[in-house]
């Protein structure tokens, strides 16, 4: 059986594809002479144009999808270019945070947060590059913006959560800090490492300081903490003794009456006691002492004028 074919080529114009069709010398024969031939091509000529305004469509429809693409690309930049705005607002406000909680400020390189070395991904790698590198461009320089913003925002998470914690240490720290004057009256004895006692006659130190006020006056708190005595102490007579916590321990002296007891939590300003003259005093006043961290301090400089 022959195997020859006929081989047909139709060319449009420089630049366009070569279409081709192929056919059997006997078909060719089948249809007959020069108008058989001519039928042919005509035939070619109709399927290049079926083939052709298919490949046109295409095309086309590929433009649409690359124009929707690339709105669709141009509104996520604009997310993200505002997604970074806000995110600076937040650096901003972190900075202030940080700074309230006594943390250095974060270095602006660091917030940039970048990546790089060997695995780090190229815009070649991106399957859309080789379609069309513009948009392929364009998706990737959009990832790479996510990526680093997606970053930036745990690296201020983290910030936020570091100075959150800091803060409430220091809220803590405050609260615990003997900071106000246990009970109203006038001073009548400073703090003072070599005193004559008023009774004993002898020079002792004084580790703290006396205030005189009628008997019962109200005796509180100086800062939240825990009873860890409240009762009778050879001198002191009635005193309650708190457990403030960071190294913070007051005393209380000379009460006539005692408001809490051991184990006891109190809070800054609450009632624990009222002035008296127990123990080894000439009247009543309240005998205030600060130790930190066991040492003796003078309590004037712990405490907060009102208005301050």
């Amino acid at each position: 059986m022959s195997t020859d074919r006929w081989t047909f080529l139709i060319l449009r114009g420089t630049g366009t594809p070569v279409r081709h069709f192929s056919a059997s010398s006997s078909w060719v024969r089948r249809v007959g002479g020069g108008g058989g031939v001519l039928a042919v091509l005509l035939l070619g000529l109709a399927v290049w144009g079926v083939v052709g305004s298919s490949a046109r469509l295409e095309a086309r429809n590929l433009r649409q999808k690359n124009a929707i693409l690339t709105e669709e690309l141009e509104v996520l930049q604009e997310r993200i270019a505002s997604v970074e705005g806000s995110l600076g607002q937040l650096a901003d406000r972190n900075a202030e945070v940080r700074d309230l909680a006594g943390l250095e400020e974060i270095d602006g390189e660091v917030l940039q947060v970048g990546v790089g070395g060997p695995g780090t991904r190229t815009p070649e790698e991106s399957p859309l590059w080789h379609l069309d590198q513009s948009t392929g461009a364009q998706a990737f320089a959009a990832s790479y913006d996510l990526s680093a913003l997606e970053r930036r925002a745990r690296l201020l998470a983290e910030s936020f959560s570091v100075a959150n914690d800091s803060l409430r240490s220091r809220v803590e720290l405050l609260q615990a800090t003997p900071s106000i004057l246990p009970t109203s009256g006038w001073l009548s004895s400073r703090f003072n490492r070599s005193r004559v006692h008023p009774i004993l006659n002898t020079a002792r130190p004084h580790y703290g300081v006396d205030v005189s006020a009628p008997q019962g006056t109200p005796i509180l708190a100086s800062a939240q903490g825990r009873v860890v005595r409240a009762g009778w102490v050879p001198g002191l007579g009635q005193m309650v003794e708190i457990d403030h916590g960071y190294g913070y321990v007051t005393r209380y002296g000379h009460a006539s009456r005692l408001h809490v007891q051991a184990g006891q939590n109190v809070d800054r300003g609450q009632l624990i006691a009222e002035v008296g003259s127990s123990g080894l005093a000439t009247g009543p006043h309240l005998h205030y002492e600060i130790y930190v961290n066991g040492e003796p301090r003078n309590p004037m400089n712990f405490v907060i004028p009102d208005g301050a």
